[in-house]
């Protein structure tokens, strides 16, 4: 349940007349709304935007054509038309916030009959579609920073020092490979590289034997900023436009004997895998918490 009322889009209240995003029946109610890339599988269309509802896809480039939506919505949704949703995370929270709630309307129970059956002529089944990458990642970054999970790891390596001395004063993060990104599912080779076995002193080179991953979050980046130009920590909302889960593949037996001094290399980018969906910070806002640094903890700098 949501803990508050931001914005119409965010009343549990509301239903779709789409019976399949009635709540209780799947992943995709009105109020979710997620964001991503389909075509009808086997076909030779072209990928798409599109949004996710109950057991259906939103194919937001049919939507474009039947001139429902308008205004700064409008821009929006042409720019969904397209093999990734660059274009419209470049736009900014105005225009993802007036799509979003453009698209609840058409799709909650209180829309017109004749709007219902112009909506309808632009779903496509679930069951029907291939996904791709939401967006053409230009770079991306791996964070290291949940505490819990530092402590974990760390005192399996270091018992008696599990964090580094850096661990809570700066984000700690490697840059990963873009071309090796996948959408979930995709299979890719087993990694040849590396390794130092217990108790030799010389590495063999083979296939992977130590295959991993983690689950981590994707979160997606709009608008930019110039180069040295820094990014205020108080406007960093206006920069994301949401987040997705991610599996970060990894070559244990390769990653531990390349990575000192530099860190990462073969080990950890030879596949990373997505969710076809990016669900928006806005749908995600009711569930938001605010957290305190514990005060016996290092506190951030000024």
């Amino acid at each position: 349940m949501a803990t508050k009322l931001l914005n119409p889009t965010h009343d549990v209240a509301r239903r779709s007349w789409l019976d399949s995003a009635s709540p209780g029946c799947g992943d995709f109610p009105l109020q979710n709304l997620p964001f991503g890339v389909f075509r009808e599988a086997r076909s030779t269309n072209t990928f798409r935007g599109g949004v996710a509802i109950g057991d259906q896809v939103l194919d937001l480039r049919a939507l474009a054509g039947e001139s429902l939506v308008t205004g700064n919505a409008a821009a929006a949704l042409q720019a969904c038309n397209s093999e990734a949703l660059n274009g419209l995370l470049a736009m900014g929270p105005g225009a993802w916030s007036a799509l979003r709630r453009s698209l609840f309307e058409l799709l909650t129970e209180n829309a017109s009959e004749p709007v219902r059956q112009k909506v309808r002529r632009c779903l496509v089944p679930l069951t029907r579609i291939e996904h791709r990458l939401p967006t053409q990642p230009g770079d991306y970054t791996d964070f290291y920073t949940s505490i819990d999970h530092a402590l974990n790891v760390g005192r399996l390596i270091f018992p008696d020092r599990p964090l580094t001395p850096n661990f809570q004063w700066l984000p700690i993060a490697y840059h990963g490979r873009v071309s090796s990104m996948g959408v979930s599912g995709q299979r890719f080779h087993r990694p040849r590289g590396q390794r130092l076995a217990p108790g030799t002193s010389t590495p063999i080179f083979g296939p992977c034997t130590h295959l991993d991953y983690e689950l981590e979050l994707a979160i997606y980046v709009g608008p930019g900023n110039d180069l040295g130009h820094p990014i205020r920590l108080d406007a960093a909302d206006n920069h994301i436009f949401g987040i997705g889960l991610l599996n970060d593949w990894s070559a244990r037996d390769h990653q531990f004997w390349e990575m000192a001094p530099l860190g990462p290399f073969l080990g950890k980018n030879f596949a990373t895998t997505v969710s076809p969906w990016i669900v928006t910070l806005e749908a995600l806002a009711p569930y938001r918490l605010a957290w305190t640094r514990p005060t016996d903890h290092p506190q951030p700098l000024s």
